[in-house]
This record gives structure tokens, C-alpha cells and sequence, in this order.
């Protein structure tokens, strides 16, 4: 197998030819077709994530197809696809495990952060944590939905019922749960850095009602702002648009610190809350909802060997949407 190594943060990912692995017990191994680059992938390259085993394959947006079964694996067969996210095992024995909040696990494993991903040909995954993609006919488009889409959902069901939803950072995530919003009859309201005008065209496009940059007030209150920019001043900043008895979801593994504001802006039953990872039924959830609401993602694609130009250009925000590495 080949695949993209991180060594040390901050390093250029290296391209290796390692032997051929092969599944554990409960494990399967999957013939990686397509990858997405998630900003977590940059906070794993830049070192703002703890706990990264090194060297490590990132990528936790893997679609590919199953080429091998580990032993007592009957939920997959040879040849089916499948989806591998970041939440990559589970202890199963913690409260949170037993509870099923098992996004809260006290010992979990993650995908390109503490076993390797899907930047290679080739990739390990618990069976259990690789969802079947039956009738999910594009790799590439497909791709974003196994982190962007499962997170974006997750932080929109810890929204509740709003009807006004903002959307900061409009990237990979926001770009589908966007689209999710309209379809449940929802309204939604973009904010993306001062002056990117193209982003804002872009939400536009997909039917938020308005966009503006994140220093702006949109025209009403909104019911709940969801934070896909890993900015902490952009909390206080959701906190002066949510109405009274409204929320703030925070939607990123890793954000800047919030700074210091001032309790008014929280009085009034407002309340500011996180998203870790995602659970096993969220992504049953998300994967039976995401072609109901004929979800589209916009993907830019660059072949396997040049992850760290999709890198660059996911941190200098050179494109709209997802990118997403191709290995065919």
C-alpha cells in the first residue's frame, strides 16, 4: 500500500510504500476510493490536536470499498462500500458507551488521529464504525458527508426546533447543513469572513436567506447560531444575534479562546454548548437523510500524492465546499 504520513507537526505529509495490512478480529479492511480533507486534517498537521500518534495517516472522510474481513465480521462482504468517519472505536464498557453516547467515550480511537486514515490506498477500520453506502454511487461527492455532513448534523439536532439558523464559516460543513435547513423548511443565515464575497454567493446559491460577514447583524434574531469556524471571538459576536432563550453550537473539535465578555450577553436564558464527535445513530440518521434532501456537495479534487496542496488550500480558503483526494 502507499500512503501520505504525517511525522511531526508542522512537516510536509510524505508519501510512503508500506506492506499490505490486514483486519483484526471485528475489523475490515477497505480499498480507499476517495478521502475528503477536513479542517480537523489541519489541526492535526499543525499540532493543535493532543494525543496524535505519530506518524499517522490523516483523513477520517474515507469511502472505499471492503477488500477484506477480519475474523467474526458478518455485518460487511467482500466488495461493498463503505464509509469510515472520524470516530473510529469505542470502548463499549464506559457510562457514556453504555449510555449510548458513545461520542463521549472514555477511551475512544479516532480515525487519522490515533490509527491511521484514509490519505493511503488502503485503509483498517472497526467494523462497527464503517457505515454501508448502499446507493451512494459517487465516491468523490460522497466523500464530505462522513465528517462535514455527520457533524453539521449533529450540531443541527442539538439546535432543536429553531426556525432561524446562522451558519458562521460557511466551509465543507455549513455548505451541506445548509442544504439540510431549506429541505426541513428552515431559514438560514451565512457568515463568513469580511469581504469573501464568493462564499457569501455561494450560500446564497443554495438558498440562505441572507449573507453577510460575521461583523454584520442580520435583518432578525435568530434562534440558534452554529459555529463552524474555529474562531472563540466569534461566540460572543452569535451571542449579540441570538434572540432571548436562543443558543450557540459550537461545531469544531478545536477553536481559539473565547475571550472575555461581558454577562449580558448571555442573561436571558441564552446558552452556548459543544459538539464532540458523533454517535452511532447520528450517522444512521444523516446517511438514510442525505439523499432524501438530495444533498449535492461541491468538491474540488486533487489526485492522492498532492494532500498537502488540498492542505494549503484549505487553510488559505481557496475554494468553496470540500476538498476531497482521489485514488484512483
Amino acid at each position: 500500500m502507499k500512503a501520505m504520513v504525517l511525522s511531526a507537526p508542522g512537516r510536509p505529509l510524505v508519501l510512503e510504500e508500506r506492506p499490505d495490512p490486514h483486519p483484526a478480529s471485528g475489523e475490515i479492511r477497505v480499498r480507499v476510493e476517495a478521502c475528503g480533507v477536513c479542517r480537523t486534517d489541519l489541526h492535526i498537521v499543525d499540532g493543535e490536536l493532543p494525543n496524535v500518534v505519530r506518524p499517522v495517516v490523516p483523513g477520517h472522510e474515507i469511502v472505499g470499498i471492503v477488500d477484506e474481513l477480519g475474523q467474526d465480521v458478518t455485518s460487511h462482504s467482500v466488495g461493498q462500500r463503505v464509509g469510515i468517519p472520524w470516530l473510529g472505536h469505542t470502548c463499549g464498557a464506559c457510562p457514556y458507551c453504555v449510555a449510548h453516547h458513545e461520542n463521549l467515550c472514555d477511551w475512544p480511537v479516532f480515525t487519522g488521529h490515533s490509527r491511521d486514515g484514509g490519505f493511503a490506498t488502503h485503509a483498517i477500520a472497526d467494523a462497527a464504525y464503517a457505515f454501508a453506502l448502499d446507493g451512494f454511487a459517487d465516491p468523490v461527492a460522497t466523500a464530505p458527508l462522513l465528517c462535514a455532513g455527520l457533524i453539521g448534523w449533529r450540531s443541527l439536532k442539538l439546535a432543536g426546533e429553531a426556525s432561524r439558523i446562522g451558519l458562521y464559516g460557511f466551509g465543507a460543513a455549513a455548505h451541506i447543513i445548509a442544504q439540510v435547513c431549506r429541505w426541513q423548511g428552515r431559514q438560514v443565515y451565512a457568515f463568513t469572513q469580511r469581504g469573501d464575497t464568493a462564499a457569501q454567493a455561494h450560500a446564497l446559491s443554495l438558498g440562505a436567506r441572507w449573507a453577510g460577514d460575521s461583523s454584520q447583524s442580520p435583518p432578525e434574531l435568530l434562534d440558534v447560531a452554529i459555529l463552524f469556524a474555529p474562531v472563540g471571538a466569534l461566540v460572543p459576536a452569535a451571542l449579540r444575534v441570538v434572540r432571548k432563550g436562543g443558543r450557540v453550537v459550537c461545531g469544531g473539535i478545536h477553536m481559539s479562546d473565547i475571550p472575555q465578555f461581558p454577562y449580558s450577553l448571555l442573561w436571558e436564558e441564552r446558552q452556548i454548548v459543544s459538539v464532540a464527535n458523533l454517535t452511532l445513530q447520528d450517522a444512521v440518521e444523516f446517511l438514510e437523510i442525505a439523499p432524501r434532501a438530495a444533498l449535492r456537495t461541491t468538491t474540488h479534487v486533487y489526485p492522492f500524492p498532492r494532500a498537502n496542496d488540498a492542505l494549503a488550500d484549505l487553510r488559505a480558503g481557496r475554494f468553496q465546499g470540500a476538498a476531497v483526494l482521489v485514488l484512483s
